[in-house]
């Protein structure tokens, strides 16, 4: 008897080094909701780190995915050459809902506002929290349906779309990826 996940991860390993490179298309949100991206995301780090996804793979055209930590790295502390403005997510957003956030911010308006905020996120501080983050967390988890489709998005219309791009639960170090 065969494991369906493993199945499908073989599958998306299979692919994702059979298909050519210009193919691979990370702003599909069907490898992201199935836990497949790996595979993907592997092949893109060793034969093109810096890889440039064609238009006609997002509805707002061209964009670049950098896969190697040194590269990621050289790009967010380069803010003369990047911008993080007006949005981190992969989607731009809608010319009507500009809504300022200082992890989108550049310097100098992100070290004013994270120097307002940084004593309140120290470890020290953040342990006192602990208690509280952990209830709230856990409330709202709790109040998630159970057997329903979610949008990526915890407090959000159904019909919104995810605001953080991976979805904010898929991390590199989880999910057996390397």
């Amino acid at each position: 008897m065969s494991d369906g996940a493993t199945d499908l991860r073989a599958e998306a390993r299979a692919k994702a080094y059979a298909m050519p490179l210009q193919d691979i298309n990370l702003a599909d949100t069907e490898l992201w909701r199935t836990d497949t991206v790996w595979p993907y995301l592997e092949r893109l780090r060793k034969e093109d780190p810096v890889h440039l996804h064609p238009a006609h793979h997002h509805p707002d055209g061209a964009f670049w995915s950098i896969t190697k930590y040194a590269d990621i790295m050289a790009v967010d502390i380069n803010h003369e050459v990047f911008s993080s403005e007006p949005s981190i997510t992969i989607f731009d957003p809608k010319e009507d809902f500009t809504l300022p956030m200082f992890i989108a911010m550049d310097p100098p308006k992100h070290d004013v506002q994270r120097k307002t905020v940084s004593p309140i996120v120290s470890p020290a501080n953040l342990h006192l929290m602990e208690p509280l983050i952990r209830s709230r967390i856990t409330k709202t988890l709790d109040e998630l349906p159970i057997g329903e489709p979610s949008t990526g998005s915890i407090g959000s219309p159904s019909n919104s779309p995810p605001r953080c791009w991976p979805p904010c639960s898929t991390s590199p170090g989880m999910n057996g990826a390397s």
